[in-house]
């Protein structure tokens, strides 16, 4: 998977013979990891660092979006083919950095993941998704300003669910 055109990759210790694995993010996300030494199936290690975008998949979407709790989650829908979202995209990453554990950011790629973006109904993209306590508290669609997103986020963070 890629964010903007990156793959995102990480380094995995295999719990079985201890031999460190560089995996792509997405293949991790969907359990398809394994070790390339002993073959063990490896596994995700939650990233407890909020300042990158986390990457979302149908199989991810219920823990990392509907399971939190006590912080909106915004989730950029986007493809790598659409401009707009190469437009927004230094955006969500500046606000993810910027995050200090008050919001989440994630970025769902809709072209990988039609499930959830059929489920959301997303027909033009980018939309941004807000998520509160696993409710669906906003939305909005086409490119957005840095500084109307992050008053979106502060909107939904002091809202009750």
């Amino acid at each position: 998977m890629t964010i903007e055109g990156r793959f995102v990759m990480h380094v995995v210790v295999c719990k079985s013979c201890g031999a460190k694995n560089r995996v792509d993010e997405n293949k991790l996300a969907n359990t398809e990891a394994k070790c390339g030494q002993c073959g063990a199936k490896l596994e995700a290690v939650a990233r407890a660092d909020d300042s990158r975008p986390a990457v979302i998949t149908d199989q991810t979407f219920e823990r990392e979006v509907m399971r939190e709790q006590g912080r909106p989650v915004l989730v950029d829908a986007w493809a790598p083919w659409c401009g707009p979202c190469r437009i927004i995209g230094p955006v969500i990453d500046q606000l993810a950095a910027e995050s200090q554990g008050r919001y989440k950011i994630g970025k769902l790629n809709v072209d990988e993941n039609p499930h959830t973006a059929s489920r959301y109904q997303i027909a033009s993209i980018p939309t941004l998704l807000i998520f509160r306590d696993g409710q669906l508290v906003d939305r909005m669609i086409g490119l957005q300003s840095k500084p109307a997103i992050a008053e979106r986020l502060r909107l939904a963070a002091r809202s009750v669910a």
